[in-house]
């Protein structure tokens, strides 16, 4: 019987709307340098443990695709098959998208900002119409014609997205013994978390995600995680940076 492979999860370096303290959602945003040195390092750390990706799979969003871009050449793995879906996207913020984080909290109340940033089935008001039809014009969704392209997500709904791609395409590439990259965002990587360690909701709500931090998950033979919420390959760095997600918006 094949041995599972192993899965690692790699939150993109940090975007220019993580500097400003911003809510980013389906905005597709460049790297800050800082990201960029970010995903380097997270391609070391890999080199480090021996892990060598055999297929990637991103998002659809620039912010992924680079961090991913950088992490591989770093690697020399440039050749590998790299895979893109709108299942591995940001959670879709709605009316947040674009707006700084620590405005939103004063305006609306901590307990509310908390709620629509961490619990399962909070959402904030959807986006605009004229901001939604733009996206839906877009080519990258053209799989999701008419309502098909979500206006507002809650991280619910963001693990039923992404539990499809899970079941069919990531657990199966594990079956087969593939060392399996995913570079995505906080919450489609809070979401995959859920699934694997089959988070309660008290749980999710503490799940913070880092940027730049590489998460290794190991499976036995059920592909059940081994231990429950993997190891990061920098433990105490991703402590201290999960740390500051929590912070976001209290400056």
């Amino acid at each position: 019987m094949t041995v599972p492979g192993t899965l690692i999860l790699l939150r993109h370096g940090q975007s220019a709307t993580n500097a400003d303290g911003r809510f980013t959602g389906w905005a597709d945003v460049p790297l800050t340098h800082h990201g960029e040195e970010q995903a380097a390092d997270a391609a070391r750390l890999l080199a480090r443990d021996g892990l060598v990706p055999e297929v990637v799979h991103t998002s659809v969003l620039r912010r992924s695709i680079r961090t991913a871009d950088i992490l591989l050449a770093e690697l020399d793995r440039c050749w590998i098959p790299v895979h893109r879906t709108w299942r591995l996207n940001e959670r879709q913020y709605g009316a947040l998208a674009g707006r700084v984080k620590s405005e939103v909290r004063r305006e609306v109340g901590a307990a509310r900002y908390e709620a629509w940033r961490r619990s399962l089935t909070a959402e904030p008001e959807p986006l605009a119409a004229g901001d939604l039809a733009r996206l839906r014009a877009d080519p990258r969704y053209a799989v999701l014609a008419g309502a098909g392209l979500p206006a507002v997500e809650s991280l619910a709904d963001v693990i039923a997205r992404t539990a499809p791609y899970w079941s069919d395409v990531l657990a199966e590439q594990l079956r087969t013994g593939l060392t399996v990259l995913v570079v995505a965002h906080g919450n489609a990587l809070r979401a995959l978390v859920a699934i694997l360690d089959r988070l309660t909701e008290p749980e999710v709500a503490e799940l913070n995600i880092p940027t730049g931090a590489p998460l290794r998950y190991e499976f036995d033979a059920a592909l059940r995680p081994s231990p429950r919420g993997g190891r990061y390959l920098d433990p105490a760095a991703a402590r201290t940076a999960a740390a500051a997600v929590a912070a976001e918006g209290y400056a």
